[in-house]
């Protein structure tokens, strides 16, 4: 982990500055409040009289009214969008512009996108991000040829897990700013300021680092005075929003139900955002690979998966439901859904960063503590997040997570799904095709080799799975990811819909790599000057667009064409022929070759950026 801080001249663009799409862009602005801190009392929840319609518990077995009528004003937003995108490519003869122009009165005739953006810390929110700023109308230059701005409009939903909720949750809690806005603020997304310090070198919130311990602690002893229950996952929660929230104390007082009370999310400008968590059961050690996934909507928390399948509204998370309704002598709490503290339940995992405070200059009276936390859960619940009282308490008693007054979360990559493609693959969201983002850190030198995917895979085929309805493209193993160049580059998966069991999405899997910088970083490097911040930032941008096409000029065209591959089939339009070239260039034709590969080492694609002159780190990083 890198110690050192870097004086103002330092934090410079780096060598990432002079490309197209380093620009802020006119259109972007992170200082217009939309998302308002909506909590009673800051960090603690508030008790208080309820309206005249109590909260109660509802079934998963169907979408909840507010998204699905939000869904009928985003399916008519995305078409624009799609016609500026797709009418830019070049599918010869075939005009995409007019095909979606054609079919705009149906929207389940429509292209329905889903962007899923990994975990793996803040190398997953660097990477993702760059991917995001190169999928992004917005952004300076992402229009123009061999850029691909424009997808994050089209698309309905945005999801993240662990480093990639930060991403998400820094995105619409600054009111759904562009990347590159929140990379050039000088107030967020400051990691050369590590957890450890606080923001003291943010242009508006800079705050000694004592101050910003005293902060956190009075904070997190707030809500614990009020009578709820706290974790590690309080303070790492709050440690992170100090980085993510461009507002006094991180945001303390901001919850993840405002997004859902923001005018553009009202008015479906946006892409649905979704963070999600692992269910670890009363007893559990290990999360198993068929583990209940929670996810955390504008709207609801709860899950799709059986026997729970249930939601709770989310602004009423800490309300003492008991078998589904809310007692008439029970209050509304609100304010439990703090932003910092769900992008850290979806993150637990860098609970144990605490673990690294004795030779910190944490103040000693958090360390007292956390020192205290950490000796009544004992080493095996150091990752989980406390949701007390539990919501789903005698919904049913069919599941493990209705028998206990206790509900406790971790990090959502903690069954190997990675990726959070599971709340996209729900049929009743009828997504077709998704852009999965994967920052894992699977070899040994820390690339990915598929494991996120194949791990959803194998739960689409288990009972679980089944029984939930997901339905998933077949994968290979891991071996095979890395031996055919799976890994290395982005491969589409279920092109051939008659070959897959269910209504499986085409996903497009898009993998860290090295373009022009080794953006393999540790997981667990919690610090990073901005040139290297930056590096890997515009890493990210040259993986989603092939370093603007100059690694496959059709790349663009062929990402579109996965776009609109399920909306041919449905429409009974036949697939142009620059499309079959690319299908036959990007599909995943089921070949394998399991042997074993050995150490991965992939090579540059593009020129290696040089960042010896800018105060960056060397290339590679320890850890």
């Amino acid at each position: 982990m890198e110690a050192a801080l870097y004086d103002k001249a330092d934090l410079l663009h780096g060598a990432a500055e002079s490309s197209e799409q380093d620009s802020i862009s006119p259109a972007s602005s992170l200082f217009q409040r939309q998302v308002l801190p909506n909590s009673p009392d800051g960090y603690s929840p508030k008790a208080d009289l309820c309206s005249v319609r109590r909260p109660f518990i509802r079934n998963g077995s169907s979408l909840s009214y507010n998204e699905t009528a939000w869904l009928k004003q985003r399916r008519n937003v995305t078409v624009g969008a799609m016609m500026e995108f797709l009418g830019r490519l070049d599918f010869n003869s075939f005009n995409a512009s007019s095909y979606i122009e054609k079919h705009a009165s149906n929207s389940s005739a429509l292209p329905n996108i889903g962007i899923a953006v990994s975990g793996g810390g803040y190398r997953a929110l660097m990477n993702g991000g760059g991917a995001l700023q190169a999928f992004d109308s917005r952004t300076a230059n992402a229009s123009l040829q061999g850029h691909l701005g424009g997808v994050l409009q089209s698309a309905t939903y945005l999801a993240g897990l662990s480093g990639g909720s930060w991403l998400v949750g820094s995105m619409y809690l600054n009111n759904f700013t562009d990347v590159t806005s929140l990379r050039d603020s000088q107030t967020v997304w400051l990691f050369q300021d590590s957890i450890f310090v606080g923001p003291t070198q943010s242009s508006d919130f800079a705050v000694r680092t004592p101050k910003y311990f005293s902060q956190i602690q009075n904070a997190v002893d707030g809500k614990l005075e009020a009578g709820y229950n706290t974790s590690i996952t309080d303070y790492w929660g709050r440690s992170i929003a100090y980085q993510l929230i461009n507002a006094t104390e991180g945001g303390v007082g901001y919850t993840w139900s405002s997004i859902a009370q923001s005018m553009d999310f009202q008015s479906a400008s946006m892409p649905m955002p979704i963070i999600i968590a692992d269910g670890r059961a009363p007893g559990e050690i290990l999360i198993s690979k068929n583990t209940t996934v929670f996810e955390f909507n504008p709207w609801e928390f709860g899950t799709f998966n059986p026997p729970l399948e249930a939601f709770v509204p989310l602004e009423f998370l800490a309300s003492n439901f008991s078998a589904g309704t809310l007692p008439t002598n029970q209050k509304c709490v609100r304010g439990f859904d703090n932003a910092g503290f769900l992008m850290g339940t979806s993150s637990s995992l860098f609970n144990q960063a605490f673990l690294l405070i004795n030779g910190t200059e944490v103040p000693q009276i958090l360390k007292n503590s956390i020192s205290r936390i950490l000796s009544s859960i004992g080493e095996a619940n150091q990752d989980i997040a406390v949701y007390e009282p539990n919501p789903f308490y005698l919904y049913t008693n069919q599941s493990e997570y209705a028998t206990s007054t206790l509900l406790t979360l971790v990090d959502g990559g903690e069954d190997l799904q990675n990726i959070p493609l599971e709340p996209l693959l729900q049929s009743k969201r009828e997504l077709n095709v998704i852009l999965a983002i994967d920052s894992s850190a699977d070899t040994n030198t820390r690339w990915p080799n598929g494991t996120a995917m194949v791990a959803t895979y194998e739960r689409s085929m288990s009972s679980l799975g089944h029984s939930s309805d997901l339905a998933f493209p077949y994968v290979p193993d891991q071996n095979t990811f890395i031996n055919l160049g799976l890994n290395n580059r982005p491969t589409f998966f279920g092109c051939n819909s008659s070959n897959i069991s269910g209504s499986a999405p085409l996903v497009v899997y898009i993998p860290n790599a090295p373009y022009i910088y080794h953006s393999n970083v540790s997981t667990f490097d919690l610090q990073y000057n901005t040139t290297e911040r930056n590096a890997i930032i515009h890493n990210g941008y040259d993986i989603a667009t092939l370093g603007n096409g100059t690694v496959d000029s059709d790349w663009p065209t062929c990402l579109g064409c996965a776009i609109l591959s399920r909306s041919l089939e449905q429409t009974n339009t036949s697939v142009p022929p620059s499309c079959t070239a690319c299908f036959q260039r990007y599909c995943w034709d089921g070949t394998t070759n399991n042997s074993d590969p050995g150490n991965y080492h992939p090579a540059y694609k593009l020129s290696q950026l040089d960042v010896s002159n800018t105060g960056g780190k060397s290339s590679q990083t320890s850890g």
